[in-house]
Parts: structure tokens; sequence; C-alpha cells
């Protein structure tokens, strides 16, 4: 068995539908010269006619087959993948587990591009996301009056389930654009209207991808802090709109930062973080609360909201390091406010809401120790009252935000 001792010896090439016809000459030929190659099921018919090689099949299982190429690190492995392997493909992936140095990523255009293309949607202006092995409900966030965007899927019961999702929340008369085996002999691109898809008895290939574009006038969640209170299912521990909205603005969201949301209720600030691009850990004593958690990260487009039921500070003890830390309740629980303080990374952001006294004054003695800002929040609403209408208060709320000075 060869072994290549400087370069990459993992090279990844995306093909097209049409397999290795779609290569180009430098492309095949490392197809040719590996020892090993790794292919997805579905693409095993195209390796005959090629000399014999050791034939690796994701079908096994990813850790699996990720531990065998381990096993063959510095001999020479090919991975054949579709479209742009660093798009939601394999090769970023493995990136996780292997250095730039070690591979070589050929790409083909991607399932994104191709779809634009067909469509005649200008990339920059579409959404682009992955619902392959991904829970469907994360198509939710995206559905915005006029939006477009473009999803990989499962299989052909991915649409369905789409245009069921995409009904509910009154997007029906949007349009649904399925485009099959792109690039292939067997390409088919065709619309529909979400009704279509579910009243129709009509086939589809499983390998799709779907370029959705929604109508204007439909209802909708924003994406900034401040989703309605009756957008979540809660028994009454909930971080109201108004307060949330603030509370979001001291948080200071950001692209792929984790959040603790400590004494989470019904998981409101977890969503909307999540929904800003950010990733989050809702940390909850309340079993039936958690499963809450779980429902609204669900019908709010964010599934992959992390749930843990537990106290603090016991149940923050093997959470990752968070890039910013809320917290709800238990600022009056002791060891709460340590364990997160002590948790935070150095310039990450600590938010603190409280209604009580006992808890104002423990936000009052932290402010006074550590700084920050300090705001008291007072929200009056307009109900009915008899023949009229009234301002009724809601409690104010006192909100502590302080960042954690780096380390000298």
């Amino acid at each position: 068995m060869a072994e290549i001792e400087d370069g990459p010896w993992l090279t990844i090439i995306g093909m097209g539908d049409n397999g290795l016809s779609s290569l180009t000459p430098e492309a095949l030929s490392l197809v040719w010269e590996a020892e090993t190659i790794v292919v997805a099921e579905r693409l095993d018919a195209i390796l005959e006619g090629l000399p014999p090689k050791a034939i690796l099949s994701w079908a096994e299982g990813y850790k699996t087959v990720l531990d065998k190429i381990i096993d063959l690190r510095g001999h020479p492995v090919t991975i054949l993948a579709t479209g742009d392997p660093m798009h939601f493909g394999i090769g970023a992936t493995l990136r996780r587990n292997f250095p730039p140095e070690e591979m070589r990523i050929i790409p083909s255009p991607s399932a994104f591009s191709l779809a634009a293309a067909r469509l005649g949607w200008a990339l920059q202006d579409v959404d682009q996301i992955s619902l392959h092995g991904r829970p469907v409900e994360a198509i939710s966030r995206y559905l915005q009056p006029a939006a477009r965007l473009l999803a990989l899927t499962s299989d052909s019961e991915t649409i369905r389930n789409v245009a069921t999702i995409m009904q509910a929340q009154g997007f029906g008369g949007s349009f649904i654009h399925v485009l099959e085996h792109m690039g292939g002999t067997g390409e088919r691109v065709r619309r529909f209207t979400v009704e279509e898809v579910l009243d129709s008895q009509e086939e589809f290939a499983d390998f799709n991808t779907i370029g959705i574009h929604c109508v204007r006038e439909a209802p909708f969640h924003a994406l900034t802090g401040g989703i309605e209170d009756s957008a979540f299912v809660h028994d009454g521990q909930l971080t109201k709109r108004e307060v949330r909205a603030v509370t979001m603005a001291y948080l200071k969201p950001y692209q792929r930062a984790l959040l603790w949301d400590v004494g989470a209720g019904c998981g409101s600030i977890s969503v909307e973080w999540m929904r800003a691009g950010g990733r989050a850990v809702a940390v909850e004593a309340n079993a039936d609360r958690c499963a809450m958690i779980t429902q609204n990260a669900a019908n709010l487009g964010v599934p992959g909201v992390t749930v843990v039921e537990g106290s603090a500070p016991d149940a923050l003890a093997e959470l990752k390091t968070p890039d910013a830390i809320f917290i709800g309740g238990g600022m009056t629980a002791e060891g709460v406010f340590e364990a997160c303080w002590e948790a935070l990374r150095p310039g990450g952001r600590l938010v603190a809401n409280a209604v009580t006294l006992e808890g104002e004054m423990a936000l009052t003695s932290l402010h006074a120790q550590l700084g920050g800002d300090m705001v008291r929040l007072s929200v009056a609403r307009v109900e009915p009252v008899g023949r009229f209408s009234g301002w009724k208060p809601l409690m104010p709320v006192t909100i502590w935000a302080v960042e954690k000075e780096w380390s000298a």
C-alpha cells in the first residue's frame, strides 16, 4: 500500500448527477489513482469499469467509515460526493477531523448554484439551507413575506412535510419548485403551489432540491427580538414581548454564538437567540416547561435548541463554554450567578432579569461590584375596561447587563 509522504492524501471530489462523466480529467485521474474510494450508497453504480479498489460506503454508518478513514491516514483515499463538498457537504464535516493541508477538495457546482441557474434567482438574494438529515421544522424560521429560499432535502417526503408546515403557518398559495436530478439525464424542474403538493398524488424523485417562493400577504414572525407572546406555548413563565425585546438588545446575539438560558421557562429567550443566528442551551428544572421549550423551538423554526432538564448550578457543570448567559430565574439561588460568571468566556455578556425585590437587591449588589448597565422597565398595555379601554401595567422588571473583562 503506497504512502503519501507530503501533500494531501484525502481527496474529496464533488460530482454532478451524471457521475464520472461530469469530472474534469484531473479529478478523474485522482479517482483512478485512489487505493480506497468512499461513496454514498446511491453512487455505487458509477464505479463499474474501474480497476479493483477497496470500497467503503457511508451506508455502514458515518462513525464506522470515519474510523476506517482515520486508520488509512497517509494513504490515498478518494471520497466521491455530490456538488460542492464544502457547502453543507462531507468536506465541511471531515474538516473537523483533518487539517486542510491533508485534504484536496475538488468541487462541482452545488445544488444551490444549479437550482439558482434553473430558476433565474440571484444566489445573494436567496436563503440557502439544508433539510438533509435535519429537522424539517427549521424551514419555519425562513418563512417571510416574498422570501425565496433553496433547500436540500432528505428524500421526496421532505417536499410534502415542508408544504404541510407552510400551509399551517399561513403560507398557502406560495410556490414550491421541485428540481430533480439536476445535471443528469433524469433532470426535471416543476412548480407547484403548496396546495397542489398536498392535494395531488404527484411522485417526486428522492434526489431533489426545492426552491420556495413565499407570498407577500402571509402572517409572519419578525427575526428581531420581540415575537408576539401568543406565538409561545407557556404556563405564565414567559418573558413578555416588550421586556424580551430589550433583553435581546442587551444580550447582543450574533452568528453561531452560544447562549446559556438559565431558568428558561418556556424558552422564549433561547428561541429568539437562535432565530438571530446563534446556538442556545435552555436549562429548566420543570419537566413540563422543558417540553414547552422543545415545542416552541420547533414551531418557530429553531429545533436545534438544546434542552437541559435540571437546576442551576448543578445542571451547568458539563455544558460548553458560553459566549453569553441569560439568567431569567434563580438570581437569589445560592451559587447560580457564581457558576455562570465563572463559566462565561472573557468578553462574553451576562444579562439577568428580576421582578422581585429580593432579585432586584441581588442585581443591585452585583452592579455595585461589577458595573454594567442597569435599567428598570415598566410596561402597560391597553385592555378593555367595560365599554372603554385603559392601561393595565405589567410587573416592573429590572435588567442588569454586564460584559466580562478580558484577563490580563
